[in-house]
């Protein structure tokens, strides 16, 4: 089975993208891409009196969070390289805001702690985050924004399903490596 038969959204009178007439500007993809940039911008803006970029709020708010979280979770929790998560735990732990620790069990495991600096500065991230979200969706009223989540999640989950069945028939006997 090619991955291009598991590609397939089912009746295509319901289709709402039709060949010839996809267009950028009414993409979803290059919309919600576009509204995402715009969120870490502002929210760029605002973090940077702390000394922070999205590539380091990000782990350092999850890690607030979450504080049982290694390196190779954290990088599977945020959708990021574990080289990349390495690199911005560097930079977060160069600014005094996280400490490294070694477990006494197991000399494998790296245990990321927030210092106090750390947790206060992780703490201003949501205050941030809602701000510019709220921003964003200037206008909406309530239904509006819980119905745009529904759809995201919705959406999320379909491409989560779509990824696991292209990742199943690439495993299946016989399969051919894409090229």
């Amino acid at each position: 089975m090619s991955s291009s038969t598991l590609i397939d959204p089912g009746d295509e009178s319901t289709f709402f993208y039709q060949d010839g007439v996809y267009t950028p500007d009414q993409s979803i993809g290059f919309l919600m891409r576009r509204v995402l940039s715009s969120i870490l911008q502002v929210a760029d803006g605002q973090l940077a009196e702390h000394g922070l970029t999205y590539v380091q709020w990000l782990p350092l708010y999850k890690l607030l969070i979450c504080s049982d979280t290694t390196n190779a979770s954290l990088a599977k929790d945020l959708g990021m390289d574990p080289a990349s998560v390495t690199r911005a735990l560097d930079r977060i732990e160069a600014k005094g805001l996280l400490q490294r620790e070694r477990s006494t069990t197991d000399r494998r495991v790296v245990h990321l702690v927030l210092t106090d600096e750390g947790r206060r500065v992780a703490q201003q991230v949501p205050k941030v985050l809602t701000k510019v979200l709220n921003c964003h969706l200037k206008g909406f009223n309530h239904e509006e924004c819980t119905l745009m989540l529904s759809l995201l999640q919705r959406m999320l989950s379909n491409g989560e399903a779509l990824r696991e069945a292209m990742s199943c028939a690439a495993h299946e006997p016989g399969a051919k490596p894409a090229a």
